[in-house]
């Protein structure tokens, strides 16, 4: 089996399920959206949300993924930066239990970043994220050799911010002879940097994962032939769509899975956990159609809980039923 390490914003999810907006009014979040915070807006969110019932576990969209493939027990690893600090702490101690190798960078000036999470209750979610320690990762604080200890490298598109530090990441990658799969995490931020995304994908990318409003954002045209166009740049792409499934481009067909039924508590990890399930399949050898219901039926689990992780029996009957 091939062995795969994940590259990121390394990040502790504080999620809080909300009766109604008027708690994102009172604090100027636009529901539904992603806004960057810094370490005083940050305090001042957590002050308001103190005596409401809190779930906290580790988060960020490429170290759920990894947390996602060493669950089904893929040799995978992972790279972040954290702060010397509780949570930094914690970040390390759930990775190792749960088989995940951490490959942390680890800081005594910023805070461990946190993403705290709004969840209304139709599951739509409102992010306010502090970075902190990971958005002070750098280039030269990526170890090559650490690289050339695996097959692919999964890098989250919110890394995009940083154009250095996912550049250099890209060329030790290839220089290691790593392949290179990223999820595109935000329409935003595709269109925010589309010409640099474009050289990403045509020079390094070899995996793109996007759902239909990122997939849009880069291509201008919608679902399947906004796969074409991300297979005109990358051997393998999938788009996701949603209730309606997804679709995958490789080996030159497309083959349309189907999405499975679940009943939607919260949807924050969904597209992460998507990614564990397809890229467990290609590192296994898997075709598209058994990689991506694998896939499916992740996602699918993972919305009927709350929070980014799926309980250990689920797991279980995942290991047993599916694989």
């Amino acid at each position: 089996m091939k062995k795969i390490i994940g590259i990121g914003n390394a990040l502790v999810d504080i999620l809080v399920h909300i009766e109604n907006d008027e708690i994102l009014d009172r604090l100027g979040l636009c529901k539904g959206g992603m806004e960057m915070i810094d370490a005083q807006r940050k305090s001042e969110i957590l002050e308001v949300i103190a005596g409401m019932p809190q779930t906290v576990a580790t988060g960020g969209s490429t170290s759920n993924t990894m947390h996602g493939l060493a669950r089904l027990g893929a040799p995978a690893g992972y790279i972040g930066k954290v702060g010397d600090d509780d949570l930094g702490r914690l970040f390390s101690a759930e990775c190792e239990r749960y088989g995940l190798t951490p490959h942390l960078i680890t800081t005594g000036e910023v805070d461990t970043g946190v993403a705290i999470t709004f969840i209304s209750p139709n599951a739509e979610r409102t992010f306010a994220t502090y970075l902190g320690a990971a958005a002070t990762m750098q280039p030269d604080q990526v170890d090559a050799r650490i690289l050339a200890n695996y097959d692919i490298i999964h890098i989250e598109g919110y890394l995009i911010f940083n154009h250095d530090l996912i550049l250099d990441v890209c060329k030790k990658a290839k220089a290691a002879g790593l392949q290179i799969s990223m999820d595109m995490a935000s329409y935003n931020l595709i269109e925010n940097n589309l010409d640099f995304v474009k050289m990403l994908l045509r020079d390094y990318v070899d995996i793109i994962f996007a759902n239909e409003e990122e997939a849009k954002a880069f291509a201008g045209v919608e679902n399947t032939t906004a796969l074409e166009v991300l297979n005109s740049y990358c051997p393998v792409a999938i788009v996701k769509v949603g209730k309606d499934g997804s679709f995958i481009g490789m080996d030159g067909r497309v083959t349309a899975i189907a999405p499975v039924e679940a009943t939607r508590i919260d949807t924050t990890g969904a597209g992460d956990i998507y990614a564990s399930g397809f890229l467990y399949g290609y590192i296994n050898g898997y075709d598209s159609q058994r990689s991506g219901n694998l896939a499916s039926y992740l996602s699918a689990r993972l919305i009927e809980y709350v929070g980014a992780k799926l309980p250990d029996d689920e797991w279980s009957k995942t290991k047993k039923e599916e694989l």
